[in-house]
């Protein structure tokens, strides 16, 4: 595993992060228990959760049961520092969680101390908004996003607000670093701008989707990264398992995202089929598994990344940890952008 700076924060992550949406529900504790074994005998020291998870569905009685199990194999191992662990308050798009209040200045500690319990631990390492409260183009809205009715004032004044009361939750050693998810260049350059001007915690990360098949941070998104120093945590790195190739020629495993939910939210389109199998394409030629192209290629990007990865059983984990050492040679780079030219943007 290679090692990066989390932004300024000081905190020192891999480049490969366990993502942890289905523990609890679709990964049992058991397994999920011992995928997190497996991580940290790979090298890996990054766990990523969230308050609303698990996922696929989300539902009332089973949100923060991610972070439960997360706590309950902390308690029972005495590992907890063995981890940098990142988990997100939920924005106005929460439903049930805490009855879908979102996020604002005066509720933000109560989330904060709520995960802590879940999660037995003291301090949460990297604590994250998981939705800007003015909404987002994430999630394939930027088809028709339209920022026109935002309100610039009530904005800023929100996140000033929000920055204060993180800032008081570090003062009080509840959480150590924050970070974005979901959020544009705009939204990430002004939460740093306020940081710095009002002399308030930084944030450190943006956690946005991004793979082969979805490369929406590629510019302006990734000037910023560059020039703020913020780190790119990038979700669903395998296109929802897009890009293992399991889909392909109208395939609907049992058990699968896409048999739970239909259609990968959003991620299923005529166009999608055809630019994965570009990729696929590109691994066998290279006698690659196309999991390892997937999570290499964002090792060669410009920006710092930690890919978070998640997996729905130990044996799906053990094929992805396979590849932790690949490295891409100049050949499977340069047909990788060949292949994005020809397919750019399928969903």
């Amino acid at each position: 595993m290679e090692k990066l700076n989390l932004g300024r924060s000081g905190i020192t992550v891999t480049d490969w992060c366990l993502g942890t949406m289905t523990f609890g529900t679709h990964t049992p504790v058991a397994d999920a228990h011992r995928q997190m074994d497996m991580a940290l005998d790979a090298g890996i020291n990054f766990l990523d959760c969230a308050e609303m998870y698990p996922v696929n569905p989300v539902a009332k009685e089973t949100v923060g049961q991610s972070e439960q199990v997360l706590g309950e194999w902390f308690a029972r191992t005495g590992r907890r520092d063995d981890w940098i662990v990142a988990t997100k308050i939920s924005g106005p798009n929460g439903g049930f969680v805490r009855d879908g209040a979102g996020y604002a200045p005066d509720n933000i500690m109560d989330g904060i101390d709520a995960s802590l319990r879940r999660l037995q631990t003291d301090v949460i390492d990297l604590y994250q908004l998981h939705w800007p409260d003015r909404g987002s183009y994430m999630f394939r809205q930027n088809w028709t996003y339209d920022p026109s009715g935002q309100d610039r004032a009530r904005t800023l004044d929100h996140m000033h607000g929000v920055l204060r009361a993180l800032g008081n939750a570090v003062q009080a050693g509840k959480i150590r670093a924050i970070g974005m998810s979901n959020e544009s260049a705009w939204g990430m350059t002004k939460w740093c701008d306020l940081a710095e001007q009002h002399g308030l915690p930084r944030m450190a990360s943006v956690q946005n989707e991004y793979s082969l098949l979805c490369r929406l941070f590629d510019t302006d998104s990734a000037e910023m990264a560059v020039n703020e120093d913020v780190t790119l945590l990038s979700f669903s790195p395998l296109a929802c398992g897009l890009l293992t190739g399991k889909y392909q020629g109208g395939a609907r495993p049992d058990g699968s995202r896409m048999a739970i939910n239909g259609d990968l939210g959003g991620r299923d389109t005529p166009r999608v089929y055809d630019a994965t199998q570009a990729y696929l394409d590109i691994a066998a030629r290279h006698d690659l598994d196309p999991v390892h192209l997937a999570l290499a290629w964002q090792r060669t990007r410009p920006f710092a990344i930690s890919a978070i990865f998640g997996a729905t059983t130990a044996d799906q984990l053990e094929r992805t940890l396979a590849g932790r050492d690949v490295v891409l040679s100049d050949d499977v780079l340069a047909e990788i952008d060949t292949a994005h030219r020809a397919h750019p943007m399928p969903y």
